[in-house]
């Protein structure tokens, strides 16, 4: 199974990176974590079967996470798909879908598509099950518009992959990455406090309460991203590849 980051910078694409998008395969799992508004062209760029996908997790309704999904539906309509999809997000996803939808592409959402789509939301804190993926959300801090927000701790094919969002330091992340295979965190500054956003020494001050195998920061603003030359953990960038 692998991770590969389609897309791993901020809403302002500082770096040049594309907005938030993973993308998880196995042996039994395809899925999107994310599908911010650059997702479809980086999808394509890195040679991925959108046919293929099964299941897109999204954490909240900020367009760096969410906006690419009217462009994802479209693309999937067109090219005449066939196999069923699931997107889970936080309460609210199916009228926030309507209304991007909309905005974006004029009665797009009332358009029948040739393939079966459900639109859920599933509990925070609670497991559920999407075929043979088990996902957990957990609900996180980033404000108020464009919530619900929420983590996500993914278990498939032996493995935990983790994913905080985009949040401020709130100790629902401690359960929500304990001991996972992968931890993906938001890492949006070095030190400085922004609310409703992770820095790095936030973070680093729960490491030893979250103990992952492996971390990897994300979502990084510039303040980050002039500093990757003497960080200590893996920074990603868009196309990196991990192995799990």
């Amino acid at each position: 199974m692998q991770l590969q980051f389609i897309g791993s910078g901020d809403a302002f694409g500082s770096g040049g990176r594309n907005n938030t998008c993973f993308h998880v395969v196995g042996e039994n799992v395809n899925l999107l974590i994310d599908c911010g508004a650059s997702s479809l062209p980086a999808l394509k760029r890195a040679g991925i079967s959108r046919e293929a996908i099964d299941l897109i997790l999204i954490t909240h309704f900020h367009g760096d996470h969410f906006a690419g999904l009217p462009f994802f539906l479209l693309d999937a309509q067109f090219s005449r798909r066939t196999r069923p999809l699931v997107i889970a997000g936080p309460q609210g996803i199916e009228m926030r879908l309507t209304q991007v939808m909309e905005a974006l592409f004029e009665n797009s959402s009332r358009t029948q598509q040739k393939f079966e789509l459900s639109v859920v939301a599933p509990r925070p804190e609670q497991m559920h099950a999407f075929g043979a993926v088990r996902v957990t959300p957990f609900p996180v801090v980033h404000g108020e518009s464009g919530g619900p927000f929420l983590g996500y701790r993914i278990e498939v094919e032996g493995r935990t992959i983790a994913y905080t969002a985009d949040t401020e330091w709130t100790d629902a992340l401690i359960p929500l990455a304990r001991d996972a295979d992968l931890f993906i965190a938001e890492a949006y500054t070095f030190e400085k406090a922004v609310k409703n956003h992770l820095s790095l020494k936030a973070l680093e001050a729960h490491l030893d309460e979250i103990k992952p195998k492996r971390l990897i920061l994300t979502h990084m603003s510039e303040d980050m991203l002039e500093r990757l030359d003497t960080l200590t953990h893996t920074a990603a960038d868009d196309g990196l590849i991990v192995q799990l």
